[in-house]
């Protein structure tokens, strides 16, 4: 299969998100203003999620996810971090729908404790937001803390998935006007 980059702008509950594929594989989900958003000029050409079959797949599994009809994807994605970051990544996959980690507890899961913060720069790092979870990695104590998509849909995303371990009132959420996803499971 060839490398063809390509790009699609889907609207979701949680606002505009841009989906990128290389060849047969998803290499990111990004929202506006993401953090770590790559050069848009490295997503390739634009297209209609419609006319591509693994773009339209992730919109209608996405879809599925936000609507609180699936919680798991089943995609085929390519990620291309460090070493350090690719075993982030992988250890953020293993947390459970409707679960929390910290940052912490993933650098001991790593095998040093003290690598929290090193660990929270991969998280942030991580280019398949809500398909590789991040949005389950939490501050100490269950604080809500970075998100590169913001933390009001850091907030929605665990609020739809029944996460019970964080400080932060969900009912006084909104994103861009709209009531977050609290409630749609």
């Amino acid at each position: 299969m060839d490398a063809y980059t390509r790009h699609a702008v889907v609207t979701t509950p949680l606002g505009d998100v841009t989906l990128v594929a290389s060849g047969a594989a998803l290499t990111g989900v990004y929202f506006p203003k993401h953090w770590t958003k790559p050069d848009a000029r490295t997503f390739g050409v634009r297209v209609e999620a419609s006319s591509d079959s693994l773009l339209a797949e992730a919109e209608r599994q996405l879809d599925a996810y936000l609507q609180g009809e699936r919680t798991v994807f089943d995609l085929p994605t390519q990620t291309r971090g460090d070493a350090f970051q690719e075993q982030i990544w992988s250890l953020i996959r293993e947390i459970p729908y409707g679960e929390t980690a910290t940052y912490g507890e993933l650098a001991e899961k790593y095998g040093d404790r003290s690598m929290a913060r090193d660990v929270g720069k991969a998280v942030g790092s991580n280019p398949l937001a809500v398909i590789v979870p991040c949005h389950r990695v939490v501050g100490k104590d269950g604080k809500l803390v970075g998100y590169a998509g913001g933390l009001e849909r850091k907030q929605a995303l665990l609020d739809l998935e029944g996460a019970d371990d964080r400080r932060d009132d969900p009912k006084q959420l909104t994103l861009g006007g709209i009531p977050a996803l609290a409630g749609r499971r």
